[in-house]
């Protein structure tokens, strides 16, 4: 987990700064998980649906956002990229990989209050697709 949480730092550090301010605040709300059946599908960006992945859902942030999310509960928090389009369920934020929710202590209840903490923007697929895989 250090690790994880090491590496995220680091590549956030080597983040470029976008070309526009970033100017999207935070968000609270709910916060769901992607179920197993999505495994291998395509998701709204084009690459495939890995449960292992820091991959996350959000109907609004451009594909590349990276976001830290914090469960309120326990004050667990990832740091993950916006890979796909959703929660289509109203009152829900975002939709995280079963790796994530279960990081976030929230795989078994299957929801959880969060707050949504855009940190920046990679820019290029092959920058997302590697920030995805970990």
């Amino acid at each position: 987990m250090r690790r994880l949480a090491l590496l995220a730092a680091l590549a956030l550090a080597t983040l470029p700064i976008p070309s526009q301010a970033f100017e999207v605040t935070q968000q609270r709300g709910i916060a769901s998980y992607y179920h197993h059946k999505f495994t291998g599908r395509t998701m709204a960006n084009g690459d495939r649906f890995n449960p292992n992945s820091n991959t996350a859902a959000h109907r609004t942030f451009p594909f590349g956002t990276v976001v830290e999310v914090t469960n309120l509960r326990n004050g667990e928090s990832r740091v993950v990229v916006i890979t796909d389009r959703g929660p289509f369920i109203r009152g829900r934020i975002i939709d995280v990989s079963p790796r994530i929710a279960e990081e976030l202590g929230m795989r078994r209840a299957g929801l959880a209050e969060v707050v949504v903490r855009p940190l920046g923007q990679i820019d290029t697929y092959e920058e997302v697709a590697e920030a995805s895989a970990r």
